[in-house]
């Protein structure tokens, strides 16, 4: 009988950093290759284009890949489930260290393809394969990977189920079980059903919002509250800014459609912007208004920053980086008066993102807030849906996947306890078929 292998390499001590590598007899399949953000003092922006993989390896920043030197087989594929950096970053510092292809939705493969164009360090010649969300790929004659849609803070997500002799492998680390997404369509439901119906051995999921009650709202509820922050007021004349993780391609949509209604330009700003938007609008994913301006470019933005205070703040909607206060991010240039941009008392300043749960972040949020508030700029936060499942949502999952064994993933120490607590209620033992894994070890699963 095949004997499966699951390597932590990264992601089980913390969020980010994510990689997880299968072993399947001599073959083994690598799952996700991503940046821990909050190690390399970073934002969407962050310049790691240099630095060498060791040197980040020592930083805590990307996974600790030695390990797999001491493994036994040959990596065939390395496959991404969606575009975030934490899932993705890594690829140009260590996919070159394998002779395999990059498999990855449509989007997904852009976004590695422009993350590996900016690399100087290394020359990455993997060959990138996009394959469609429903799409299989047949790595060996024994091994097949799926593709099934599901729904996240971005488009174009999967999960991944890995079929092998012994049956599926499904990596499900990062969803939500939207059923009312406002861009794609909702989960594939059936075929979760159908999969677990089929034989899952193990399911590796993320455990980022296990501990956090009920579902996860619709993305379909960000939508309105947008639209009820930026419409539902009397003071409609005022300056507004608005930020949101460049990545949430169908937040910036509906932010663009409430500027739209609000008779204001949408003016998108930074780096990551034109990288997210510019992938997304050159698929077809997105379709933009033709008034939509869009800058990458310091010099750009303080031109068209300028250009607003002259025409008069009214009449546009700057969509801007800067949501955790990252250095050098827009929003933090306008709060320290780095750009002819103004706050003024009673302009508005719309956080559309949560702020991410690190002590640095929380520090750079706080100080990016209260420059704002000297300035009389009035703060409008956590106008958000998170991305991650709910506890429910999990229970959910593991319901219908019905998985033998299932190894929490994707978050700290604390997130897999809960998980673990719920997975527990469904009837799974810790240590017999629910498994605490931490990055650097293997567990064997015998079938």
């Amino acid at each position: 009988m095949t004997e499966i292998g699951i390597v932590a390499v990264g992601g089980y001590n913390e969020m980010g950093r994510n990689m997880t590598a299968i072993i399947i007899g001599e073959d083994i399949v690598i799952l996700d290759m991503g940046l821990r953000l909050d190690r390399v003092q970073i934002h969407e922006d962050v310049e790691i284009d240099k630095m060498h993989s060791l040197e980040l390896i020592e930083m805590g920043a990307i996974p600790d890949d030695t390990i797999m030197k001491e493994i036994n087989g040959t990596v065939r594929a390395i496959v991404c489930t969606h575009g975030h950096l934490d899932h993705i970053g890594a690829i140009p510092k260590l996919a070159h260290r394998y002779n395999a292809p990059i498999l990855a939705t449509p989007y997904t493969a852009a976004i590695i393809k422009q993350q590996i164009e900016s690399e100087r360090k290394f020359e990455v010649c993997n060959r990138v394969i996009p394959l469609p969300a429903g799409g299989t790929y047949q790595v060996t004659e024994d091994i097949s990977i799926e593709f099934i849609r599901v729904q996240h803070s971005i488009i174009d997500c999967i999960l991944a189920a890995v079929h092998t002799p012994a049956g599926a492998v499904l990596y499900a680390c990062d969803f939500k079980l939207d059923r009312t997404p406002t861009m794609g369509e909702a989960p594939d439901f059936d075929r979760f059903k159908s999969l677990g119906k089929e034989g899952v051995i193990a399911m590796i999921t993320e455990s980022t919002n296990a501990g956090r009650s009920g579902k996860t709202p619709s993305e379909q509820i960000a939508k309105d509250m947008v639209r009820d922050v930026l419409l539902g007021t009397e003071e409609s004349d005022v300056g507004m800014i608005i930020t949101t993780f460049a990545s949430h391609i169908a937040r910036l949509k509906a932010i663009i459609e409430a500027a739209e209604e609000m008779g204001r330009i949408p003016v998108l700003m930074g780096r990551s912007m034109e990288r997210y938007v510019g992938a997304a609008r050159d698929l077809g994913y997105l379709e933009l208004p033709s008034n939509v301006e869009i800058y990458g470019m310091r010099k750009d933005i303080d031109r068209a920053f300028k250009r607003i205070m002259q025409d008069g703040k009214n009449k546009y909607l700057p969509i801007v980086t800067g949501h955790q206060g990252e250095p050098g991010s827009i929003l933090v240039r306008v709060a320290n008066g780095e750009t002819p941009y103004t706050i003024e008392p009673g302009d508005r300043i719309i956080f559309s993102a949560n702020v991410i749960p690190s002590p640095m972040t929380q520090a750079n949020r706080y100080a990016l807030e209260t420059k704002l508030k000297m300035k009389g700029g009035r703060i409008y936060d956590n106008v958000h849906v998170s991305g991650h499942a709910y506890r429910e949502d999990h229970w959910e999952l593991l319901r219908m996947v019905n998985p033998e064994h299932v190894i929490p993933a994707h978050g700290d120490m604390e997130m897999h306890g809960h998980y673990i607590e719920m997975a527990e209620d469904a009837g799974y033992v810790l240590g017999d078929t629910v498994h605490l894994l931490r990055n650097g070890e293997v567990l064997y699963i015998e079938e």
